[in-house]
């Protein structure tokens, strides 16, 4: 994969996480049940329990934060934005591999767009990770 490619990629999956999180955050402040085409009422228990938050912060702003900071890594020239995206991203999916471990260990509870949201941090942190190495 070249240079460009990759950060297309990059570039398409922080995105498609802007897009998650973007709504997460707006299911949290708007008050409202997030759409869940599974059913159940994982969502709202996922979205309501006291993991939804970080010291205040709800998890999908900082989950915002982090894919728009992500994507901006892409405009970082050199090997400071390959290494700033890689941290960025393998963080992310650290945090995201915590929540889900909440999830199906603590809340008991699956949030479909979590879900989503972490397949992309999980994607964005070895595709960040690839473009870091194949840069050496």
């Amino acid at each position: 994969m070249t240079e460009a490619r990759s950060r297309a990629a990059i570039a398409a999956l922080a995105v498609a996480g802007i897009g998650v999180a973007a709504y997460l955050t707006y299911v949290h402040y708007a008050d409202v049940q997030a759409l869940c085409v599974a059913g159940g009422g994982g969502c709202e228990k996922v979205q309501t329990s006291s993991y939804s938050e970080l010291v205040g912060i709800p998890v999908a702003v900082l989950g915002l934060a982090g894919y728009v900071s992500i994507l901006a890594t892409l405009w970082i020239r050199g090997e400071t934005g390959r290494l700033a995206g890689a941290v960025l991203a393998i963080t992310g999916f650290g945090f995201s591999a915590y929540l889900t471990y909440r999830e199906l260990f603590t809340i008991d509870a699956i949030c479909q767009w979590c879900v989503v949201s972490a397949v992309l941090m999980t994607l964005l942190a070895a595709l960040t990770t690839w473009r870091l190495l194949a840069a050496e």
